[in-house]
Protein backbone atom coordinates (compact mmCIF):
# COMPACT_ATOMS: atom_id res chain seq x y z
CA UNK A 1 0.00 0.00 0.00
CA UNK A 2 0.82 3.51 -0.81
CA UNK A 3 1.56 5.33 2.66
CA UNK A 4 2.01 8.72 4.00
CA UNK A 5 5.43 8.76 3.89
CA UNK A 6 5.82 7.60 0.24
CA UNK A 7 2.95 10.08 -0.66
CA UNK A 8 5.80 12.37 1.13
CA UNK A 9 8.48 11.86 -0.55
CA UNK A 10 6.88 12.01 -3.92
CA UNK A 11 5.67 15.60 -3.41
CA UNK A 12 9.37 16.27 -2.25
CA UNK A 13 10.79 15.14 -5.41
CA UNK A 14 8.51 16.59 -7.46
CA UNK A 15 8.95 20.06 -5.40
CA UNK A 16 12.59 19.32 -6.50
CA UNK A 17 11.87 18.69 -10.18
CA UNK A 18 10.06 21.86 -10.30
CA UNK A 19 12.71 24.16 -8.82
CA UNK A 20 15.37 22.63 -10.94
CA UNK A 21 13.12 23.15 -14.10
CA UNK A 22 12.45 26.79 -12.98
CA UNK A 23 15.75 27.93 -12.09
CA UNK A 24 18.25 25.63 -15.10
CA UNK A 25 15.93 26.49 -17.79
CA UNK A 26 13.91 29.91 -16.70
CA UNK A 27 10.73 28.26 -16.74
CA UNK A 28 8.28 29.52 -14.59
CA UNK A 29 5.29 27.23 -16.03
CA UNK A 30 5.80 23.95 -15.85
CA UNK A 31 2.69 22.48 -15.13
CA UNK A 32 2.52 21.35 -18.79
CA UNK A 33 5.80 18.94 -18.16
CA UNK A 34 4.67 17.79 -14.60
CA UNK A 35 0.92 16.49 -16.51
CA UNK A 36 2.81 15.13 -19.22
CA UNK A 37 5.48 13.50 -16.80
CA UNK A 38 2.53 12.12 -14.93
CA UNK A 39 0.17 10.98 -17.95
CA UNK A 40 3.33 8.79 -18.41
CA UNK A 41 4.26 7.31 -15.09
CA UNK A 42 0.40 6.00 -15.22
CA UNK A 43 0.60 4.67 -18.73
CA UNK A 44 3.30 2.92 -17.91
CA UNK A 45 2.29 1.44 -14.32
CA UNK A 46 -1.08 0.60 -16.12
CA UNK A 47 1.15 -1.59 -18.71
CA UNK A 48 3.09 -2.46 -15.54
CA UNK A 49 -0.08 -3.65 -13.38
CA UNK A 50 -1.66 -5.37 -16.31
CA UNK A 51 1.31 -7.32 -17.34
CA UNK A 52 1.23 -8.58 -13.89
CA UNK A 53 -2.14 -9.35 -13.38
CA UNK A 54 -3.95 -11.79 -17.03
CA UNK A 55 -7.29 -12.32 -14.70
CA UNK A 56 -6.36 -15.70 -15.21
CA UNK A 57 -5.97 -15.16 -18.75
CA UNK A 58 -2.65 -16.30 -21.08
CA UNK A 59 -2.57 -13.32 -22.30
CA UNK A 60 -0.62 -10.09 -21.70
CA UNK A 61 -1.82 -6.61 -22.00
CA UNK A 62 -0.36 -6.25 -25.11
CA UNK A 63 -2.13 -9.42 -26.69
CA UNK A 64 -5.15 -8.55 -25.17
CA UNK A 65 -5.73 -4.84 -26.35
CA UNK A 66 -4.94 -6.33 -30.07
CA UNK A 67 -7.86 -9.17 -29.63
CA UNK A 68 -9.96 -6.04 -27.98
CA UNK A 69 -8.83 -3.95 -30.85
CA UNK A 70 -9.92 -6.23 -33.49
CA UNK A 71 -13.25 -6.85 -31.75
CA UNK A 72 -14.58 -3.46 -31.86
CA UNK A 73 -12.70 -2.17 -35.24
CA UNK A 74 -14.69 -5.32 -36.76
CA UNK A 75 -18.00 -4.77 -35.04
CA UNK A 76 -18.00 -0.99 -36.30
CA UNK A 77 -16.86 -1.63 -40.29
CA UNK A 78 -13.87 -3.31 -40.25
CA UNK A 79 -15.03 -7.12 -40.97
CA UNK A 80 -12.46 -7.82 -43.71
CA UNK A 81 -9.81 -7.32 -40.74
CA UNK A 82 -6.84 -5.20 -39.71
CA UNK A 83 -3.45 -4.72 -41.04
CA UNK A 84 -0.37 -5.69 -39.27
CA UNK A 85 0.91 -1.88 -40.22
CA UNK A 86 -3.01 -0.46 -38.68
CA UNK A 87 -2.29 -2.69 -35.96
CA UNK A 88 1.43 -1.15 -34.81
CA UNK A 89 0.49 2.12 -35.18
CA UNK A 90 -2.41 1.13 -32.75
CA UNK A 91 0.00 -0.16 -30.24
CA UNK A 92 2.33 2.16 -30.92
CA UNK A 93 5.10 -0.39 -31.43
CA UNK A 94 7.36 -1.16 -33.94
CA UNK A 95 6.02 -3.69 -36.89
CA UNK A 96 8.43 -6.57 -35.73
CA UNK A 97 6.80 -6.39 -32.30
CA UNK A 98 2.93 -6.34 -33.51
CA UNK A 99 4.43 -9.43 -36.05
CA UNK A 100 5.59 -11.23 -32.73
CA UNK A 101 2.27 -10.41 -30.89
CA UNK A 102 0.41 -11.66 -33.82
CA UNK A 103 2.16 -14.63 -34.29
CA UNK A 104 1.64 -15.75 -30.84
CA UNK A 105 -2.12 -15.09 -30.95
CA UNK A 106 -1.87 -17.06 -33.98
CA UNK A 107 -0.65 -19.73 -32.45
CA UNK A 108 -3.05 -19.79 -29.48
CA UNK A 109 -6.19 -19.66 -31.97
CA UNK A 110 -7.67 -16.72 -31.70
CA UNK A 111 -6.40 -14.61 -35.03
CA UNK A 112 -6.39 -15.42 -38.57
CA UNK A 113 -4.20 -13.82 -41.10
CA UNK A 114 -5.64 -13.65 -44.47
CA UNK A 115 -4.69 -12.28 -48.07
CA UNK A 116 -6.36 -8.73 -48.94
CA UNK A 117 -8.49 -9.92 -51.67
CA UNK A 118 -7.89 -6.70 -53.34
CA UNK A 119 -3.73 -6.74 -53.05
CA UNK A 120 -2.03 -9.74 -52.51
CA UNK A 121 1.03 -7.98 -51.11
CA UNK A 122 -1.48 -7.07 -47.65
CA UNK A 123 -2.35 -9.91 -44.73
CA UNK A 124 -6.10 -9.15 -43.06
CA UNK A 125 -6.39 -9.95 -39.18
CA UNK A 126 -9.21 -11.14 -37.86
CA UNK A 127 -10.42 -12.72 -34.66
CA UNK A 128 -11.64 -16.07 -35.30
CA UNK A 129 -14.14 -18.35 -33.26
CA UNK A 130 -12.14 -19.27 -30.26
CA UNK A 131 -10.66 -15.37 -30.12
CA UNK A 132 -14.29 -14.17 -29.91
CA UNK A 133 -15.05 -16.49 -27.39
CA UNK A 134 -11.97 -15.89 -25.08
CA UNK A 135 -12.98 -12.13 -25.14
CA UNK A 136 -16.06 -12.80 -24.00
CA UNK A 137 -15.08 -15.44 -20.98
CA UNK A 138 -12.44 -13.19 -19.70
CA UNK A 139 -13.65 -9.39 -20.44
CA UNK A 140 -16.02 -9.11 -17.53
CA UNK A 141 -13.00 -9.95 -14.86
CA UNK A 142 -10.30 -7.62 -16.80
CA UNK A 143 -12.48 -4.67 -16.72
CA UNK A 144 -13.68 -5.22 -13.56
CA UNK A 145 -10.08 -5.39 -11.75
CA UNK A 146 -9.12 -2.17 -14.41
CA UNK A 147 -12.43 -0.42 -12.74
CA UNK A 148 -10.88 -1.48 -9.36
CA UNK A 149 -7.88 0.08 -9.95
CA UNK A 150 -9.54 3.61 -9.94
CA UNK A 151 -11.63 2.82 -6.85
CA UNK A 152 -9.51 5.56 -5.09
CA UNK A 153 -11.70 8.39 -7.09
CA UNK A 154 -15.39 8.71 -6.72
CA UNK A 155 -17.50 8.10 -9.38
CA UNK A 156 -17.55 11.98 -10.36
CA UNK A 157 -14.18 12.27 -9.58
CA UNK A 158 -13.36 9.30 -12.46
CA UNK A 159 -16.05 11.02 -15.01
CA UNK A 160 -14.48 14.72 -14.20
CA UNK A 161 -11.01 12.83 -14.86
CA UNK A 162 -12.08 10.85 -18.12
CA UNK A 163 -13.24 14.83 -19.47
CA UNK A 164 -10.32 16.53 -18.68
CA UNK A 165 -8.00 13.69 -20.15
CA UNK A 166 -9.95 13.72 -23.19
CA UNK A 167 -9.71 17.29 -23.55
CA UNK A 168 -6.46 17.00 -23.20
CA UNK A 169 -5.96 14.57 -26.17
CA UNK A 170 -7.69 16.84 -28.42
CA UNK A 171 -5.35 19.80 -26.93
CA UNK A 172 -2.54 18.01 -28.28
CA UNK A 173 -3.82 16.66 -31.25
CA UNK A 174 -4.65 19.95 -32.31
CA UNK A 175 -0.89 21.80 -30.96
CA UNK A 176 0.71 18.78 -32.86
CA UNK A 177 2.73 19.48 -35.82
CA UNK A 178 1.78 16.23 -37.51
CA UNK A 179 -0.28 15.44 -40.33
CA UNK A 180 -3.83 13.78 -39.95
CA UNK A 181 -2.47 10.99 -41.67
CA UNK A 182 0.01 10.17 -38.61
CA UNK A 183 -2.79 10.39 -36.05
CA UNK A 184 -5.42 7.92 -38.10
CA UNK A 185 -4.61 5.26 -35.59
CA UNK A 186 -3.84 7.52 -32.79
Amino acid sequence: MFSAEDSDHARAIKAYIRSHLKTLLGLEDTSGVELASMVHALARLYDFVETQSSCGSELSGSRWALLLHLMIQGKVGEREGLTPTSLSRFQGVSKNTTSALLRGLEEQGYIQRALDPDDYRVFRIQLTAAGQELIASVAPERFAYVNQLAAGLSCDEREQLTSLLEKLYHSIRANANVTPGQLRDV
